[in-house]
């Protein structure tokens, strides 16, 4: 992908959570700008506002960033998410991703968003903090 990516920069700060799979989705998780659920047979996975994540009963992790690919983004693109990842690993920078039909998301803890930020600056892409 030779061309620079847009990001938008959520200003909220997102929870990966982890249930048990045949567990019913919370209601908690239809709280703010953005949630993705995903169920499968080993996990109910929900990535949603953090501060909406009770303090008990759930495995999470907290303390990430949202940020988001300006789209949407055709199908036949090739190498989307490696123009970002690529620099974001040569930044010792772990991500967390999500993908939908209209674009993609990479989620860094918030300790690393300045580094993250710099490091796709430096790679090109262009970044909006909203």
């Amino acid at each position: 992908m030779a061309t620079p990516l847009h990001l938008s920069i959520l200003p909220q700060t997102f929870a990966v959570c982890r249930l048990p799979s045949d567990d019913p989705i919370p209601d908690w998780t239809s709280i703010g700008p953005f949630t993705s659920i995903t169920r499968t047979s080993d996990e109910l996975s929900i990535v949603c506002m953090e501060d909406t994540v009770p303090s008990h009963e759930v495995k999470v992790e907290r303390g990430w960033r949202l940020l988001k690919i300006a789209g949407p983004l055709d199908f036949g693109l090739v190498g989307v998410l490696a123009s970002l990842l690529s620099p974001l690993a040569d930044a010792g920078i772990a991500v967390f991703t999500l993908s939908t039909y209209d674009t993609d998301y990479v989620l860094v803890k918030q300790n690393d968003l300045p580094i993250a930020l710099e490091a796709l600056r430096r790679a090109g892409h262009q970044t909006t903090i909203i």
